[in-house]
């Protein structure tokens, strides 16, 4: 047996015609469709990036524990648990924040690894000429003075993709092809095929923004700051089009992989997973961006295919409720193997055979956030009870955070702590942490999603937020949560 998963990041489902867009000309996705079975109820976990990634690799979700870091001397990674069992894994991508400290030992689970350079502001190119930053928007006070570097590097990494005539992501998928290529002959392989697309900046070749009406002279600006929308509808409108040109760009790599699976007769023995970490606010409740604002339905109501030659289902679709830690299970049991005890995502194969529930709830968030919980039907965001949002420390033996090593204070203040469940009688690191947003500001929010799919107008209902909170306590001691994070959110 072998599986190919092809992973794009911050996929926003309503921009997908599998969900009902009509905006987007996507027409590998709607094959996709009709080739493997769709989730209408797919939920993120832990966020940003990497957290949806340690999700995915170990199984579990992290975020109560720690923000954003590397996989841990105690987790169990599925692509090297697969390795170790014979199963050869292979990663592609050209995701920077792997390689970077606070990702670092994700890459090299897998048995091969392979990187593309240039994304947003990968530290790629060393040049430094003059080049204008054309393109972000949004960018002021402490956020803009932050991602000045980031603005220049990626400015630099413009003109260098333009000289090499081709996108980051055209290469992981031209690595992705040859690989297949390669190895379609051979049994007991796993290839992760990932790009950073359609993650802002929207930079897409001008043929693609030329489908949707635009273009990098008529409107420049593809990089929004994660903050609340100050500009015009009609501003909105053409950057939404340039997230649709990315998409556009996505979509006829995917096809590329559903022409191999075609050419070498694959659809009989291969898994096929295509996946997201999160969605993206397009100014939908008059927001840009992710991780600073409530974690709405646009960013953590995500889209999942999976083909699964065991089980069929060809052209379906599966009502139940799912996480990206159920990725991990998924995988390990496709290839016979044992899923670790401290796993706490389930195998999709029930769900895929006859859309069996394995989860009556699923949380979700993002370290130091809103703690969300959802049955489906409602969601349920409970926020921080103070301002000051502590107590809260993060736990780890890896302390790193998104591009840099932990700060000095804050290490000073680090204490050892008794082990977790999960933590294979490894003691670790608790360090004090204060977020850089304030999730307390925006209250506790329950929607009827039925309803209001659109989460425009929070309800209240005491019986169902009760029940919700009790069910919120209830994930939380499964996964182990700190003491300390009932008490931050006053539950």
């Amino acid at each position: 047996m072998r599986a190919i998963m092809v992973m794009y990041d911050t996929l926003n489902r309503r921009t997908l015609p599998n969900y009902g867009c009509t905006d987007t000309h996507l027409p590998h996705f709607e094959r996709l469709g009709r080739e493997a079975v769709t989730f209408d109820n797919c939920y993120v976990g832990s966020l940003p990036c990497m957290p949806a990634r340690r999700d995915l690799q170990t199984g579990r979700l992290n975020f109560l524990h720690r923000g954003w870091g590397p996989i841990e001397p105690f987790d169990d990674s599925m692509p090297e648990l697969l390795k170790e069992q014979g199963v050869y894994t292979h990663l592609i991508s050209d995701h920077d924040h792997y390689w970077e400290d606070g990702g670092a030992t994700y890459h090299t689970r897998y048995s091969t690894w392979e990187i593309e350079r240039g994304q947003e502001n990968d530290t790629w190119k060393g040049d430094l000429g003059q080049y204008e930053d054309t393109h972000s928007f949004g960018m002021t006070g402490e956020y803009g003075k932050l991602m000045g570097k980031a603005r220049k590097q990626n400015a630099v990494n413009r003109e260098y993709i333009k000289r090499q005539g081709f996108y980051p992501q055209t290469a992981v998928f031209d690595k992705g092809v040859e690989f297949i290529e390669n190895n379609h002959k051979y049994q007991d392989w796993f290839l992760q095929i990932e790009t950073f697309d359609p993650h802002e900046p929207f930079s897409a070749p001008e043929e693609f923004q030329k489908e949707y009406g635009t273009s990098e002279e008529a409107f420049p600006y593809d990089w929004p700051a994660y903050n609340m929308v100050r500009e015009d509808e009609a501003f909105v409108g053409e950057l939404r089009k340039k997230y649709y040109a990315l998409l556009s760009m996505c979509d006829q790599s995917l096809g590329r992989i559903l022409e191999q699976m075609d050419r070498y007769d694959m659809w009989k023995d291969t898994m096929l997973i295509v996946n997201t970490d999160h969605g993206f606010l397009l100014g939908e409740h008059q927001w840009w961006g992710k991780n600073v604002m409530p974690m709405y339905h646009e960013i953590s109501h995500i889209p999942l295919f999976i083909w699964n030659p065991q089980t069929g289902g060809k052209g379906e679709r599966r009502n139940a409720l799912v996480q990206t830690c159920d990725l991990m299970p998924t995988i390990l049991e496709f290839f016979g193997k044992e899923i670790p005890k401290d796993v706490t995502g389930h195998s999709l194969k029930s769900v895929l055979e006859q859309d069996k529930k394995v989860r009556e709830y699923a949380i979700f968030g993002m370290f130091g956030g809103h703690v969300n919980v959802t049955d489906g039907e409602y969601v349920y965001m409970r926020a921080p009870v103070s301002e000051e949002n502590q107590p809260c420390y993060e736990y780890t033996l890896m302390p790193t955070d998104m591009n840099k090593r932990k700060p000095k204070l804050q290490m000073e203040r680090a204490t050892l702590a008794e082990p977790f469940s999960f933590t294979k009688n490894m003691p670790v690191l608790k360090l004090p942490t204060r977020t850089y947003f304030n999730a307390h500001q925006y209250e506790n929010a329950l929607y009827h999603l039925a309803e209001d799919p659109n989460q425009l107008s929070p309800i209240e209902n005491k019986e169902k937020e009760q029940e919700l909170i009790a069910a919120m306590k209830r994930e939380m001691e499964a996964l182990d949560a700190p003491v300390e994070q009932y008490e931050r959110l006053g539950i």
